[in-house]
């Protein structure tokens, strides 16, 4: 997402909240609002809503078993909505804030001050955004994060304790890594760390998190004693190519204006992950199976994750090599590590989305060189952006697991965790809810 942030307000009277490291305060030229990157941002966030509901939606969904299908679309749609509302009343102001320092920012809860004339900085001096439209945008970026975390918890986690956590995991963790890292004055971003689009603050940390709550929540009933295959995977095929679809929306829409960056930003999305879709059947192969539709929709999720911190950072061909890199690992993950160590992820939320997330924005350092076709300046000194980006990285994942600790607990004080043996063994979308996804 946004690597330098962040907006502002202008017009008579007004002054910039927060600066870009392109924006001087002083000697700006007058700000005017370009309808053009105004129409692109606005488009964009209603592409990143798509890949909520529907695209995750279905793509989580066809993933469960027949019984759980609709508490996991439910469940998505709810925290999502949860995120928009909190985000409105005092997550922007958390994370963008104009009032803050390294790791947290105030001021502007419940929108005070900002109206249709508000507007926002982006990448081009002189050049803005309304306010209201990057709201939006950053909005829709906090409500898949979230969601993203469901993935691992699915299937045996109460519908009260998902709203539970949301509420509180959004507060404690989003909001400030989201401030760390694409903020002015946030941590990482006055440290220079490279996030186009959120490699550590959406899925590195919605990832760890995952990893952390399904080992709090503990594993399914029969888990590794039963099949619990995909009841369709059809409609994760659907979901799949609405994620795709939509990142386009994730990743160029992070330019914040219809240019150059968002072109770059555009050709890496289509082809890392034509790279990550491919390399995870051929890992597959070569792994003895068949190459798998199930392999090909993980496969493209991982390329997406792999270059969305680096879709305005790299060269096409460093993302196709990126894309492919961590598409490999993350089978290995998946299939190898997985399986050896025990655990319930039950969507591979973590190993796809927070292993694929730590080798882009690590890899990043390396494809932003201008040697290997990145947009990087001649001088680029590979050696201290590793550095920058691994700090970023070990503390999105101490900082993302330690909220998610917090967060279960709260949740588990307030509502307990679990649905009950009797609920599970049924599914939860009876047992939550009521409801059936299929009637014959």
């Amino acid at each position: 997402m946004i690597r330098k942030m962040i907006g502002g307000l202008a017009g008579t009277g007004a002054s910039l909240f927060a600066a870009t490291a392109a924006f001087a305060q002083e000697a700006a030229p007058a700000a005017t609002v370009d309808k053009g990157d105004t129409a692109w941002m606005m488009v964009s966030t209603i592409l990143v809503l798509m890949m909520i509901l529907p695209g995750l939606a279905l793509f989580y969904g066809g993933l469960t078993r027949t019984k759980n299908m609709i508490a996991t679309m439910t469940q998505i749609g709810a925290v999502a909505c949860l995120a928009m509302l909190m985000w409105v009343m005092f997550g922007y102001g958390l994370a963008f804030g104009p009032e803050g320092n390294a790791f947290i920012s105030w001021g502007k809860f419940f929108l005070s001050g900002v109206d249709a004339s508000s507007q926002a900085a982006t990448f081009t001096a002189g050049v803005e955004i309304p306010e209201y439209v990057f709201i939006c945008f950053q909005m829709t970026f906090a409500a898949i994060t979230v969601a993203l975390v469901l993935g691992s918890v699915v299937e045996r986690m109460k519908f009260s304790a998902i709203m539970v956590f949301a509420a509180v995991w959004l507060t404690i963790s989003y909001f400030p890594i989201a401030h760390m890292v694409w903020a002015a004055g946030g941590l990482f971003f006055d440290m220079g760390a490279l996030d186009f689009a959120g490699g550590t603050v959406v899925h590195i940390n919605a990832g760890v998190s995952a990893l952390v709550a399904c080992l709090i929540l503990g594993k399914r009933i029969g888990f590794q004693k039963e099949i619990m295959a995909p009841h369709s995977l059809t409609m994760t095929s659907i979901g799949t190519g609405l994620l795709w679809v939509g990142w386009f929306g994730f990743n160029a829409g992070s330019a914040l204006e219809a240019n150059g960056s968002a072109a770059l930003a555009m050709i890496n999305t289509f082809v890392a992950t034509a790279s990550a879709g491919l390399f995870w059947m051929l890992a597959e192969r070569a792994a003895g199976h068949k190459g798998s539709a199930l392999g090909f929709c993980s496969g493209i999720i991982a390329g997406l994750v792999a270059v969305t911190p680096a879709a305005g950072n790299s060269g096409p061909f460093g993302a196709i090599v990126l894309g492919a890199i961590a598409s490999i690992v993350c089978f290995y993950m998946v299939t190898v590590v997985k399986p050896k160590l025990g655990y319930d992820d039950a969507l591979d939320a973590f190993g796809i989305h927070g292993v694929g997330g730590i080798v882009g924005a690590i890899g990043t350092a390396i494809v932003y060189a201008p040697s290997l076709g990145g947009p990087g300046a001649e001088d680029y000194d590979m050696g201290a952006k590793l550095v920058v980006q691994i700090m970023a990285v070990v503390t999105t994942i101490g900082w993302a697991a330690v909220a998610t600790v917090i967060a279960m607990y709260v949740s588990k004080a307030v509502t307990g965790l679990r649905v009950t043996e009797e609920v599970e063994r049924e599914g939860l979308d009876l047992g939550e809810h009521g409801e059936r996804a299929y009637n014959y």
